[in-house]
């Protein structure tokens, strides 16, 4: 009882400090893993980079292919750009082994105290995550020391060794290594438990070669798992890292093993956590290398095994709960989302007028169909950032999230106004209402303003651009002297018989909408300003 206590706190203790490592790395380099990300090209070689770097960082291959599945998901990776990520994905995590196999158990109490002196001491957001990493530095290799002391007396248990036995078999040893990775949903995990068995000379190199198989195929659970639900293109993209693992095990397990394991042992004679770190890293590298100029036909094979059919438009584009495995690109997303939702109200707004001007009430219907979608759009937007705000972020992430709710609100209150005025051309289409071409001239004038303006405003959020945002700003000030002065003429126009009473009523309508709009452009880009500013001013303090 006291061992199974000893190993599972031990391994709770390696999981929360590799967690709190991933989670303060993924902060400090935060926008640069999104840039990383965000060059991803048709070139595999740069996907499988990238694949490495990211799952460094993020400390989890796992990790990082269910957010390679959300990219696929959220149409904004393909399957020949994530088949290299998810290559890379699995070179990546053998760092964490490698690490784990430093015997340095003596430092780790120190790390966890200097940790917390530094988070203590500063108060700067950069220094925080700079000292989380060192806390889960220290707390991993404490969990890791925990557990091997926690197995020590299996070390002269007879029984337990001749169980372990069993392992010798191959197939047997790649069953336990699938089951004990999907289990604890971490093919490092899994490793460190290998590394503390083998630090008490319960395991050798030949019988943990085929756990090793075995771990990398149950690490590709996690993205099958998070599949289920998503489209067919993500599962492809899921059925491709299974595919990949798979692959490379049958290869080695038929043809590699016994050279892997002769070199392994030599390069690290007598040192079986070394050896166990070596043989992952080796058998993660070549099979990178054996597989690489045959990706194409792993993709072809997942298309064939899954095809893909015509699917449903999706509500959301950009966002994807998987992306929540990474904080910084969860909230880049979350930014498109919105940018996304503000283009939709955008298109109302000129359907609109173009739907007044010509008199044409297929157009107003059309407008209403999509404010359906922009109100669908910020629902799910506001329950994915509300979610993501909960995430462990950084001062400046939080503020983009705040920015992004406020935005929305705007945006769905201009999809209102678009709407109130297809519901208005629809009125002056079912009662004949005819409008002088002064009033039809003034719409126009207004409607070309009021839209270049919200154009600016998107386009400021857009690039977070603060001297765009100003110039929105300022430009508001000539649409509401517009709309006050066509107000006043219009009055006029209708108390000299000008102009039909219920037309007049329309118009005014028209123009207090298109007013609202402008007020709504004006919001949008002072969030811009607001954040900009208070960037300015951190990165200056």
């Amino acid at each position: 009882m006291g061992i199974a206590v000893g190993v599972i706190g031990g391994l709770g203790l390696f999981l929360y400090g590799m967690n709190l490592m991933g989670s303060a790395l993924q902060r400090s380099a935060g926008s640069k893993l999104k840039k990383l990300v965000e060059i991803l090209t048709k070139n595999r070689f740069i996907g499988v980079l990238v694949g490495v770097i990211v799952t460094m960082v993020i400390q989890s291959s796992s990790a990082t292919t269910v957010m390679v599945v959300g990219f696929v998901n959220a149409g904004i990776m393909t399957l020949k750009q994530a088949i290299g990520v998810i290559m890379g994905a699995n070179l990546g995590t053998t760092v964490t082994a490698q690490l784990i196999a430093f015997d340095l158990a003596g430092i780790a109490p120190l790390a966890v105290g200097l940790g917390v002196v530094l988070s203590l001491a500063s108060k700067k957001s950069k220094m925080k995550d700079i000292s989380e990493i060192i806390i889960g530095f220290g707390v991993l290799f404490i969990g890791m020391s925990m557990m091997s002391s926690s197995l020590k007396p299996l070390s002269s248990s007879q029984m337990f060794i001749d169980l372990l036995s069993g392992l010798k078999n191959p197939f047997i040893g790649m069953l336990v290594g699938f089951l004990l990775t999907t289990i604890l949903q971490s093919s490092s995990a899994a490793i460190g438990l290998l590394l503390a068995l083998a630090s008490q000379g319960l395991l050798d190199i030949d019988m943990t070669l085929p756990i090793l198989f075995g771990d990398n195929i149950g690490t590709t659970t996690t993205a099958m798992l998070s599949s289920i639900g998503a489209s067919r293109v993500a599962k492809q993209a899921a059925l491709m890292h299974f595919l990949f693992n798979l692959i490379g095990t049958i290869i080695f397990i038929t043809i590699l093993r016994k050279p892997v394991e002769l070199f392994v042992l030599y390069l690290s004679p007598g040192d079986v956590s070394r050896q166990i770190a070596n043989a992952h890293t080796l058998f993660n590298l070549l099979n990178i290398v054996i597989q690489f100029p045959f990706a194409a036909l792993i993709v072809k094979a997942a298309e064939k095994i899954i095809k893909t059919g015509v699917e449903k438009e999706k509500t959301m584009k950009y966002i994807d709960y998987r992306l929540m495995e990474t904080p910084s690109l969860a909230v880049s997303q979350g930014s498109k989302e919105v940018l996304r939702m503000g283009k939709k109200a955008l298109e109302n707004i000129e359907l609109a007028k173009e739907a007044f001007k010509n008199m044409d009430y297929e157009l107003t219907n059309k407008i209403k169909e999509r404010e359906k979608l922009i109100n669908a759009i910020q629902t799910e937007t506001t329950r994915y950032l509300a979610e993501v705000s909960n995430l462990s972020l950084t001062n400046a992430q939080h503020r983009v999230i705040m920015t992004l709710f406020n935005a929305m609100t705007d945006i769905e209150r201009i999809g209102d106004h678009a709407e109130n005025i297809a519901d208005q051309t629809q009125y002056a289409i079912e009662n004949n209402l005819n409008f002088s071409d002064k009033a039809k001239k003034e719409l126009d004038m207004l409607f070309d303003k009021t839209i270049d303006l919200y154009k600016n405003s998107l386009l400021a959020f857009k690039k977070a651009d603060e001297d765009i945002a100003k110039e929105v700003i300022m430009g508001e000030a000539e649409i509401d002297k517009l709309e006050k002065f066509y107000r006043a003429s219009h009055i006029e126009r209708i108390n000299k018989y000008l102009c039909n009473p219920s037309s007049g009523i329309v118009y005014l309508d028209l123009i207090a909408n298109l007013e609202r709009v402008s007020d709504h452009s004006v919001n949008i880009s002072q969030y811009i300003v607001e954040v900009v500013e208070k960037q300015r001013e951190e990165s200056f303090f």
